[in-house]
């Protein structure tokens, strides 16, 4: 990897609750990548547990910041995007990769708009149409199947069976460059992630140690090893499994703590990700 190496997160900031880019600026740093933001939002809070909560919407901002940075001849070898406000930003963002994004870089998409059956406050079907449009212009895409049931305008159900998830995974194809990772599938004692690979016309199953424990913020922290594995040279299925393991250990990390509700503990785990950068 480059030293100069450059990554954009563009997602929202929640100033308190481990989600977001509260997330993603430190993990994908702790992979020693120099990491850039870009704030979808400003959120007293993430929306998950809180009340009251106050939201600054930065959709007028994103086009100036992409015209300043143009001005500086700022770009980026990877571009990642996670929680987006509104339908408007999508197209500001496709603007952002197009003339941001250096030659050859990548782009990862986490449609970070819905979990367990239902779409986080604010969103709906017509949102989940424009980012499907948005996850087209991704290398690399990372849904959930309550995601990937929107996008594909299929029910969603609390499990699905191995062969529904690997048609599943061929249907999000269509929607990608190049790689769909497909979170949530459960079995037995383990939790498994589709990674599908277009071009090769692979399909591979990764598998994860469950853990019987939900927290917000988890998708990010997952995401964002992802991409930190993936910059570093790992390959797609390794880098499933080295983020899977991570956002396992954070887990592990939180659990007995009953007053941190609002996330995991992810610093604790960062320095764990060596050995499994070397080991995975």
């Amino acid at each position: 990897m480059s030293k100069t190496t450059k990554i954009l997160t563009i997602q929202d900031i929640s100033c308190y609750g481990q989600c977001s880019i509260t997330v993603a600026l430190p993990v994908i740093s702790a992979f020693g990548i120099e990491t850039a933001v870009l704030p979808s939002a400003v959120l007293s809070t993430h929306t998950s547990g809180f009340t009251d909560f106050t939201v600054r919407d930065l959709t007028e901002d994103l086009p100036e910041i992409r015209k300043h940075w143009e001005k500086e001849g700022i770009s980026f070898d990877a571009i990642y995007t996670g929680f987006i406000a509104s339908k408007e930003q999508l197209d500001y963002i496709k603007d952002i990769i197009d003339s941001r994004l250096n030659d050859n870089g990548l782009v990862f998409v986490d449609p970070a708009m819905a979990d367990h059956g239902e779409f986080y406050n604010g969103f709906d079907q017509e949102f989940a149409d424009a980012m499907g449009e948005l996850c087209k212009l991704g290398d690399y895409i990372l849904p959930n199947t309550t995601e990937a049931c929107y996008i594909l305008h299929k029910p969603w159900k609390e499990t699905f069976s191995k062969e529904e998830m690997l048609e599943m995974a061929k249907e999000l194809s269509q929607f990608t460059k190049r790689y769909v990772i497909l979170k949530g599938y459960e079995s037995d004692e383990k939790m498994k992630m589709i990674v599908l690979d277009k071009q090769e016309e692979t399909i591979e199953i990764v598998y994860n140690d469950k853990i019987d424990y939900v927290s917000h913020g988890t998708g990010d922290v997952f995401a964002s090893s992802f991409v930190g594995s993936v910059m570093l040279g790992k390959s797609p299925s390794s880098a499933a499994k080295v983020a899977g393991e991570f956002t396992k250990k954070a887990i592990e990390k939180t659990i007995g703590d009953k007053t941190h509700t609002y996330g995991v503990k992810f610093e604790q785990a960062i320095p764990e990700l060596y050995n499994l950068l070397k080991t995975l």
